[in-house]
């Protein structure tokens, strides 16, 4: 393949990005994209400065000649249904967003769809984040063995989307599964262990509440504590806080073992930092031994032209690297379905947790 050709599914926000880092990729093009909103796919297709068709339906994109992948940017709740037609007629490998799916009834049809396909990868930006890949390259000498884990997100509430979909749980697969999931996935990867039980206090504070949509209060949470336990004897937590504009960092993540701790502090995207403060903070990495040497703080830049395309610090792009060697065969999935539905598993636990307050073994 001397040019790969993308279809993409969905032209929002999202989908402009990964737009945008295709087209810094090497022999990759967008050749046709579809949205339900006429506009958006006609501004997406503009985005790519080519002969980019504007298909004016899902079936019409799946029918467009010369397709080597799709990407799926669409809603939550139209992922696997999306992925089955795919399947069924027009099966190329598929990089998907996340979360994977988001009604616990879709879980059983994955297998079938994902042997129907070449390759199906579903899209966890923040394992490709420079800084945090940096932590789970070295977390394990830095620490000794992992025993506990932290992630910490403050930012900013959800942004608005077309028909305000992203504003209730029956759209999204609620707060733990929408955001979340990307997290339950990164102490998976840092852990190498599976989680065995989940505990959860979450809810709605501020976000929101003020809103209406066709009568319709939205109902998608903001903040949360959760707390799992895994297979080998670690601790991993998370905490989210969605009315935290204006952290100086928007995601921290440390972890701790008997040799001392690692830990990464990643700034949101640069778009929303406010300019009177001078320029964005860098990504940077600190280790911090038990023995009395001191922090050892490292910064880790990223290219000014991987933060133009897109709001996740370089990851789409790396991602994207990654998964077009799998559609030339060069390549393995890093995030399987497997990976994908794990996530979304323990979220949906995470949420049942905090709803009944009780702790859900897995």
């Amino acid at each position: 393949m001397d040019v790969v050709n993308y279809g993409i599914i969905g032209c929002g926000m999202m989908g402009r990005e990964h737009i945008q880092n295709i087209m810094l990729l090497q022999g990759a093009r967008v050749a046709a994209v579809y949205d339900p909103v006429r506009e958006l796919a006609e501004s997406a297709a503009a985005l790519t400065r080519e002969e980019t068709a504007v298909c004016d339906s899902f079936d019409a994109l799946l029918a467009f000649e010369g397709l080597d992948a799709l990407v799926i940017v669409s809603p939550n709740h139209l992922h696997v249904d999306q992925l089955r037609a795919i399947a069924a007629r027009r099966p190329l490998p598929v990089l998907c967003e996340k979360p994977l799916f988001t009604d616990p009834e879709d879980r059983a049809a994955l297998p079938e769809i994902a042997a129907a396909l070449p390759a199906l990868w579903v899209a966890m930006e923040y394992r490709y984040m420079p800084p945090i890949a940096a932590l789970v390259d070295q977390a394990d000498h830095a620490t000794g063995g992992i025993s506990m884990l932290s992630i910490r997100e403050h930012r900013f509430p959800f942004l608005p989307k077309i028909g305000n979909w992203n504003r209730f749980n029956a759209n999204t697969g609620g707060t733990l599964v929408e955001k979340c999931c990307h997290f339950f996935d990164l102490m998976r990867l840092i852990l190498k262990d599976e989680p065995v039980r989940v505990m959860a206090s979450a809810g709605q504070t501020l976000n929101h509440r003020d809103e209406l949509y066709s009568g319709r209060v939205p109902d998608v949470w903001d903040n949360g504590y959760v707390i799992l336990d895994f297979a080998g004897g670690a601790r991993a937590m998370l905490e989210l806080c969605m009315f935290a504009e204006g952290s100086r960092y928007q995601e921290e993540i440390s972890a701790v073992g008997p040799r001392g701790k690692i830990e990464c502090h990643v700034p949101g995207p640069g778009r929303f930092w406010p300019s009177k403060l001078g320029p964005a903070p860098v990504p940077r990495l600190i280790q911090s031994p038990r023995a009395p040497k001191g922090p050892i703080e490292s910064q880790i830049p990223v290219d000014p032209a991987l933060l133009e395309a897109g709001d996740h610090n370089g990851s789409t792009f790396f991602q994207h690297q990654r998964f077009l060697a799998v559609v030339r065969g060069q390549g393995e999935v890093d995030v399987t379905w497997q990976d994908g539905a794990r996530a979304v598993e323990i979220g949906l636990a995470a949420q049942t947790s905090a709803e009944t307050g009780q702790a859900v073994t897995l």
